[in-house]
C-alpha cells in the first residue's frame, strides 16, 4: 500500500518550515481508497516568494487546523504504507520535523517519484513535476497546491508501476505487508482480490514471485489456484503468502504482459513456456502465372509469414474463411490443391483464377487486401482498447511492423502527438510470441480501433 502525497510550506530556514497544506493518496496500487486534503495553520508567517507561488496567504489559513490537529489522521492513512512522492526527501524531511515538535517519531519507508522516473523514463529533458508530467501528457491543474501536485503523482506513479518491469517496486511493497498465519492466509487473499482482468503474481514470504497468471476473472482463478487438489496446485498453497496484481483493462495487454513477465521472472510454478506458443504460419509466394498462393506450414523462425496459428485446424478454418470473404480461389490459396477447376468455381465464388480467367493483377489486388489487413509488416499504428478505469483508454504501439510496447492514455490529444506517445508507451519484447498473440487477438476482435501514422 502506498501513501502519494504533496505538501506546500511556509518556506524559510532549513527545518524552520511550517505545512500550510497537505494532501495524501492512499494507493493500493490500482485505486485510490482513501484520501486526506487540508489547509494547515503553520503558526508562522510565510514567505513572500511562496504567496506568490502557491497563491497561499496567511490570511486564508486563520481557521485552518494546526498539525497536532490533524497529526492523529496522518498517521492513520499512512501506517503500513510506503511515502510517495516527487521529491520525497523534502516532503519526508518537513513531515518527520512537524512531529518531532509534537514528540512524535515518525517513521515510514519512502520512495521518490523523480528517482523512479530517471531510472524508468530516462532521457527526459526535466524531471521537475509540471515540466515531466507535461511532457507525459499527464493532466496536472491547480500547480503548486498540495492536491494538484498530489493527482498528478498518483498518475505517475501509476505509469512508473507499469513501466517497473523487473517488478523491484512491487516487491518491495509485498515485503512490507503484515505476515499472516497459514491458516487465515488463503481466505484474507482472497478477500482483498476483485473480480477484473489483469494480471496476478503469487509471492513467497520473501516477496518473490513464484507464480504469474492473467485471467478475465482474477479473483475466480484465484480462487481456483487456492481450491485446486492437485500436487502443484497444494504445493503453491503452502508456499504463497501474499497475491499482487494488475489491471490491465483489456485481454489483449494481460496476454502480452503474461508472455513477457513468465520469460522475464522464471517463477519456479510456472511450467517452462514452449519456444513458440504457435505452431504453423500462413506463408505466400508468386506461381509460374504470377498469381499469389497461400501455404500452411509449420512455423519456422527463419521464414517471415504473415500471420501464426495456435494449431493446424485453426489455420485451416481461419483461411477457409479468408477465402470465402476476398472471394479467392480455393486451389491457388491452398484450401484444394490440385489442377483444373476449384469447386469454389462452380458456385461462382471464384473468378476463375484457376483457368486464368481472372488476371493475376485482379486477383492479387484482392490477395493484397487480405495480407494487409492480417499482417502488420511494414506499418505504423495504434491499437486502441479499453483501458483500466472508464475514463482511460490503452494504447499498443507498432512502428515499421514492430511491436514496441503497450501504455494508457486519458486525452485523446496524447495519441495525436507521437513524442508523447513514445513516452507513456511502456517498452516489451517484440518477438513471435509477441506478433502471434497480437494478430490472434486482431483477428478475434474486429471492432477494435485503429489509427495509422506516419
Amino acid at each position: 500500500m502506498y501513501a502519494i502525497l504533496d505538501i506546500e510550506t511556509t518556506g524559510g530556514k532549513y527545518n524552520e518550515e511550517g505545512i500550510t497544506e497537505i494532501a495524501i493518496y492512499k494507493f493500493d496500487g490500482e485505486k485510490v481508497v482513501d484520501q486526506f486534503i487540508s489547509l494547515i495553520n503553520p503558526e508562522r508567517p510565510i514567505q513572500p516568494f511562496v504567496v506568490g507561488l502557491t497563491g497561499i496567504n496567511n490570511e486564508m489559513l486563520r481557521n485552518a487546523p494546526k498539525f497536532y490537529e490533524v497529526a492523529k489522521r496522518i498517521v492513520e492513512i499512512t501506517e503500513d504504507c510506503i511515502i510517495v512522492a516527487h521529491n520525497a526527501k523534502f516532503d519526508y524531511r518537513i513531515l518527520r520535523t512537524e512531529f518531532k515538535r509534537l514528540g512524535f517519531e515518525f517513521q515510514r519507508k519512502s520512495l521518490c517519484t523523480v528517482e523512479l522516473s530517471k531510472k524508468l523514463i530516462p532521457d527526459m529533458p526535466s524531471y521537475s513535476l509540471g515540466k515531466l508530467v507535461r511532457a507525459l501528457g499527464i493532466p496536472l491543474s491547480d500547480r503548486h497546491r498540495a492536491n494538484g501536485d498530489a493527482q498528478a503523482t498518483v498518475k505517475l506513479f501509476k505509469m512508473l508501476l507499469a513501466k517497473d518491469t523487473k517488478k523491484d517496486i512491487l516487491k518491495d511493497n509485498v515485503r512490507q505487508e503484515p505476515k499472516r498465519q497459514l491458516d487465515s492466509k488463503l481466505v484474507y487473499i482472497l478477500d482483498d482480490l476483485p473480480a477484473i482482468i489483469g494480471i496476478y503474481y503469487l509471492h513467497d514470504e520473501d516477496g518473490e514471485i513464484i507464480y504469474i497468471g492473467k485471467s478475465k476473472n482474477i479473483k475466480k482463478r484465484i480462487n481456483q489456484h487456492f481450491t485446486n487438489d492437485n500436487a502443484k496446485a497444494r504445493e503453491m498453497q503452502k508456499e504463497v503468502s501474499s497475491v499482487s496484481y494488475e489491471s490491465t483493462g483489456n485481454e489483449l495487454i494481460a496476454l502480452l504482459r503474461e508472455n513477457q513477465e513468465i520469460k522475464n521472472n522464471k517463477p519456479k510454478y510456472n511450467r517452462a513456456l514452449k519456444k513458440h506458443i504457435f505452431t504453423h504460419g500462413l506463408y505466400h509466394y508468386t506461381d509460374k502465372d504470377g498469381y499469389i498462393n497461400f501455404k500452411i506450414s509449420k512455423a519456422r523462425s527463419t521464414r517471415n509469414c504473415i500471420t501464426t496459428f495456435s494449431s493446424l485446424r485453426s489455420a485451416k478454418n481461419t483461411l477457409s474463411k479468408w477465402i470465402e470473404e476476398y472471394e479467392l480461389c480455393a486451389r491457388i490459396s491452398g484450401e484444394h490443391p490440385g489442377s483444373g477447376t476449384c469447386f469454389n468455381y462452380t458456385i461462382k465464388s471464384c473468378y476463375g483464377a484457376c483457368l486464368g480467367e481472372e488476371s493475376p493483377e485482379d486477383y492479387n489486388a484482392r490477395v493484397m487486401q487480405l495480407i494487409e489487413k492480417y499482417s502488420y509488416a511494414n506499418q505504423n499504428m495504434l491499437v486502441i482498447d479499453r483501458g483500466r478505469d472508464v475514463d482511460e483508454k490503452s494504447a499498443l504501439l507498432i512502428e515499421d511492423g514492430n511491436f514496441k510496447g503497450v501504455g494508457y492514455y486519458n486525452l485523446n490529444h496524447q495519441i495525436n502527438n507521437l513524442d508523447i506517445i513514445k513516452s507513456i508507451i511502456t517498452p516489451m519484447t517484440n518477438d513471435r510470441d509477441a506478433q502471434h498473440i497480437i494478430q490472434s487477438y486482431l483477428r478475434r476482435n474486429k471492432k477494435l480501433k485503429i489509427v495509422q501514422f506516419q
